[in-house]
């Protein structure tokens, strides 16, 4: 017979994650970045027919894979925090590995490190200059 207070209890329960270097609990320190598929590979290599991961990237721009996604977790043992690729195989278990750099490019949310590729290096110059002397570069607009 179940005690009380553990029949009642409604919260949800500690995710038991491990480091894959030591097997000791590490903690969470970012939010869980989804991943999503857009191209027919990304979906073959997780078990779908080619036929299948086609017509789903045709009709959806990107499709989201479930149960996947990259989150950061710190280690009492390394002392540092790591940014993992998370699986997860069923309710209770997760399998971890580190998250290589092509998968940041299946995340959404997360700014590209080389910057928006549509703006132009004018507006990319401007938004990395701080004080009030950026004005100089508008010289058209103090001629009259």
């Amino acid at each position: 017979m179940q005690r009380r207070c553990e029949r009642n209890r409604k919260r949800s329960k500690r995710r038991d994650i491990y480091c894959p270097y030591h097997s000791c609990y590490i903690d969470s320190v970012s939010q869980k970045y989804q991943l999503f598929a857009n191209q027919p590979g990304q979906l073959q290599q997780r078990g779908i027919s080619r036929r299948n991961a086609l017509i789903l990237v045709s009709n959806q721009s990107s499709v989201p894979l479930e149960g996947e996604w990259l989150e950061a977790f710190w280690c009492d043992e390394c002392q540092q925090t790591r940014w993992y690729h998370v699986h997860r195989c069923d309710e209770r278990t997760y399998k971890l590995s580190l998250a290589p750099r092509e998968l940041w490019q299946q995340v959404t949310g997360v700014i590209n490190p080389e910057g928006n590729p549509s703006v132009g290096e004018f507006t990319r110059r401007q938004a990395r200059l701080l004080g009030y002397k950026s004005i100089q570069d508008f010289h058209l607009l103090g001629q009259n």
